[in-house]
Formats: structure tokens, C-alpha cells, sequence
């Protein structure tokens, strides 16, 4: 068994043009590894390559160069073991919705080859709380419901690595928690999850190591806590007395915006500036402090500062 689930090396992927527009190189040298049994966060902006990347490990996109090996079976040699070894949960709802759940899931196994009396169907219902939906219709499901019964799909044939394309867009607060108490669940059973979301404080919490991808090019790939750790930067929000004239900048400040007529954020390096000293800064402008709140960087500081907004 490899150290890795997914090696990726040097993989590129280019898109034909036509006569109105050029070529497209959606992927430009993408290499990492996503470790054995961990919550791996892929993450980028909008059109940045994830979904290009995630469909070609799924075999639906072929690749221009590089690459792909899945649980150690290469995508290209050896194709068919690569398949076996991953469960692709699409953004789309996609399953006939005049079969029941019981049957998507008969269905999916058949289609790869596991005998009747091998399918875990039932098991597989009660692991995503569907038992009770058994025999009803898929498009009588709640959005919640058609989300979970897609996971369970996606795991009928017991693959080590399960790849979530932004499981819970569009999906309230409770139905969310829902799907991350499951996904916690498979993953504390020894699956490789594999995650892209544009909810980053999930990623934030959820995944031990994130990639993040933009214009194609893989820009940053560290464990979660190092990468946050990147920032080196504390926010400080302060309400004044009386209604600010602008921002008040100052050398030690990385950024002072206002964001009511009296609270001003400020952004400083922890490492050369204290809290104490920005307050005592902001008071040498004339203004009485009326409260003050602190905070990290987090994530999406991360994010902003290297995809460029």
C-alpha cells in the first residue's frame, strides 16, 4: 500500500481552441500527493482547474500530460483498478428519479460488476440515514437527502478514496452538518477524503491539508495549520467616539480600512506590533476608544492574499 492515495505529477491539460477563441491550458504542471487517510481540501476560485483535475482522476477528461495513480494504479496503464480505487461525488444531482434509493444503489453495483449477493445497499442506506426512504422515489427527496444518497452512490464499491466536488452548495446549515458528521464518520473508517468547497471556514475546519489551485497552478499545499500560519497577520476591529475622517494609516499597519462610519480594522504583523501599540496609535489621531475586538487570519485572508482576490 502507497504512502499516498493520489500521486499527481506534472499533469497538464489543454483544452482545443476554435476560430474564435484560443487554445485553453486549464492545468500547468500540477504535481502533489494527497496522504493516506486524511481530509484533503483542493481549493481555488472559480475556473481555476479543480473540476478539470477532479474529472480527470474520474476518467471523464483526458489529460495532455503528466501523471494521475490512484491507490498506486496508474490512470493510464492501468485504468480500470485506478476506477476502483475512487467514489467521485459530482456537484450535480445525477440519478434517474423515477428509481428509488434502493435501486441506485442496486443499479451503480451492478454497473460495477459486484454480485447481488456482495451489494451493501442496505448497509449503505442506513449509513447515510435513508432506510426510511428505501422504497420512495429519489426525486421525492429533500436536497439534503438526494446529497447523502449521492455519497452512498458514490461507496458502493467500498473505494479507499472518496472525492466530494462542493458537497453542500446550496444545502441550510443543519443539512451541511449532516453531511460533515458523515463524511467525518467514513473518514474515521480509514477513507481518503478528498474535498473542494468554496465554504472555507468548513475547509478550514474539516481538512488536515490543503492545495490550492489558481489559473491552473498549484500555488500553495500545506498541512491547514501551517498554512494559515503563512499570514503572520492579526486583525484588530475598534469603535470611536465620533465618526472617522478616513483610515488611519501608519507604518506598522498592513491595511486600515473603515468599515463604519466609527469602526476601523486594521491589519498588522504580530511579530514586530502589539494590539497595545496599534489602540495607542489610533488614540495619538484624536479618538477615544469605545471597544475593541481581535482576531487571526484565517483561511480566507490566506486565500484572498494568494489568489489575488
Amino acid at each position: 500500500m502507497a504512502d499516498a492515495a493520489i500521486e499527481i505529477r506534472d499533469l497538464e491539460k489543454e483544452y482545443a481552441g476554435s476560430k474564435k477563441s484560443p487554445p485553453k491550458q486549464a492545468l500547468k504542471g500540477v504535481s502533489f500527493d494527497v496522504p493516506e487517510g486524511c481530509v484533503f481540501g483542493l481549493l481555488g476560485p472559480n475556473g481555476a482547474g479543480k473540476s478539470t483535475l477532479i474529472n480527470i482522476m474520474a476518467g471523464l477528461v483526458n489529460k495532455t500530460s503528466g501523471s494521475v495513480k490512484i491507490w498506486g494504479h496508474d490512470i493510464d496503464t492501468d485504468h480500470r483498478n485506478a476506477k476502483l480505487q475512487i467514489g467521485i461525488v459530482p456537484q450535480e444531482i445525477v440519478f434517474d428519479p423515477f428509481f428509488t434509493p434502493f435501486e441506485v444503489l442496486e443499479n451503480q453495483g451492478g454497473f460495477y460488476g459486484i454480485p447481488k449477493a456482495l451489494r451493501r445497499s442496505e448497509e449503505l442506506l442506513k449509513a447515510v440515514r435513508l432506510e426510511d426512504k428505501r422504497n420512495a422515489y429519489a426525486r421525492t427527496l429533500s436536497g439534503g437527502m438526494k446529497r447523502r444518497l449521492l455519497i452512498a452512490k458514490a461507496m458502493v464499491h467500498s473505494p479507499p478514496i472518496l472525492v466530494l466536488d462542493e458537497p453542500t452548495a446550496g444545502v441550510d446549515v443543519e443539512l451541511r452538518k449532516q453531511l460533515w458528521e458523515l463524511v467525518g464518520e467514513l473518514n474515521a473508517e480509514g477513507v481518503t477524503v478528498v474535498l473542494t468547497t468554496h465554504y472555507l471556514e468548513e475547509a478550514e475546519e474539516l481538512c488536515e491539508q490543503i492545495a490550492i489551485i489558481n489559473h491552473g497552478e498549484l500555488i500553495a499545499n500545506k498541512p491547514t495549520r501551517e498554512l494559515v500560519g503563512m499570514m503572520g497577520e492579526k486583525i484588530v476591529r475598534v469603535s470611536v467616539d465620533k465618526d472617522l475622517g478616513g483610515p488611519i494609516m501608519e507604518p506598522c499597519f498592513t491595511k486600515a480600512e473603515v468599515v463604519e462610519p466609527r469602526v476601523l480594522e486594521v491589519t498588522y504583523d504580530k511579530s514586530g506590533t502589539t494590539a497595545g501599540q496599534v489602540l495607542s496609535l489610533i488614540q495619538q489621531h484624536g479618538y477615544a476608544i469605545q471597544d475593541v475586538t481581535t482576531r487571526e487570519a484565517d483561511l480566507e485572508d490566506v486565500f484572498v492574499q494568494l489568489t489575488g482576490g
